[in-house]
């Protein structure tokens, strides 16, 4: 079960559930993130048609998720709504709720190394990151990408900063983009192929990698973390090269298109 870092969901949230109870009147669902909550369905909240059979729409077992219209901590459940929400929002926020459940698995990896149970691994850090970053999952991401200092820096304790990080490096891949782009240079000096070969050598690197497509064309191509970092490398790449050639009485274009 993924806990959230309160002990109710408010009106408005998207929560998810696994109908556990299916009467004629409604639906009851566990909620996932709230342990010991339960969501309670009306059966005209089921569909915005009119619903004969219950039961052509939800089933036991089923994992749903619904809008919280109101919250009953007296009566121990919240009242939710399955038509108030479109199919793009449900389907990220099923998303969301693996992710999330990926992040504790990772928690509990975490705790277990350090001779930790998961509950421990909540209070002494789980629900502070979360507090801190939005969502587990954040702080597992931006731990690999940055290191132990991103946890220290909020105060996490020094053992688990490092236990989450190096579990986090070890498990979370950091995705990355791949755009191209085509620099046209050419040099009039008796040794242009030379100032060529080392105007594209001083842009080659681990991110930019350089092929001839035939001179005086050659194609650049950037890999990044995202797009804007991408396209920013891509750019400052080929203006580097085009000025070295410039400054070597030659000339250069820089098109993200290959030309005919």
């Amino acid at each position: 079960m993924v806990r959230m870092n309160k002990e109710w969901p408010e009106e408005g949230d998207l929560i998810v559930g696994t109908v556990h109870k299916v009467l004629g009147y409604g639906a009851f669902a566990k909620l996932e993130e709230y342990e010991g909550k339960e969501a309670f369905i009306h059966i005209s909240e089921v569909s915005s048609g009119w619903v004969k059979n219950i039961r052509d729409y939800v089933r036991e077992n089923q994992k749903i998720v619904a809008r919280v219209l109101r919250v009953n901590p007296k009566k121990g459940h919240v009242d939710a709504s399955l038509k108030r929400i479109r199919e793009d929002q449900r389907t990220r926020r099923i998303q969301q709720w693996k992710i999330e459940q990926k992040a504790e698995k990772l928690l509990e990896i975490s705790a277990k190394s350090i001779n930790k149970t998961l509950d421990e691994a909540y209070e002494e850090v789980g629900y502070l990151i979360m507090d801190e970053f939005g969502d587990l999952y954040e702080g597992f991401e931006l731990a690999s990408d940055e290191g132990e200092e991103v946890l220290l820096a909020i105060d996490v304790d020094e053992l688990w900063a490092k236990t989450i990080t190096d579990v986090a490096k070890k498990n979370i891949s950091t995705p990355e983009v791949q755009i191209t782009g085509y620099v046209d240079i050419t040099s009039y000096k008796p040794n242009g192929v030379e100032i060529i070969i080392e105007a594209l050598e001083s842009i080659e690197s681990e991110n930019v990698e350089v092929q001839c497509v035939g001179a005086p064309k050659y194609r650049v191509m950037v890999t990044a973390q995202d797009y804007p970092t991408a396209e920013k490398i891509l750019r400052e790449s080929a203006e580097k090269c085009i000025e070295m050639i410039e400054e070597n009485d030659g000339e250069g274009s820089f098109h993200r298109e290959l030309d005919d």
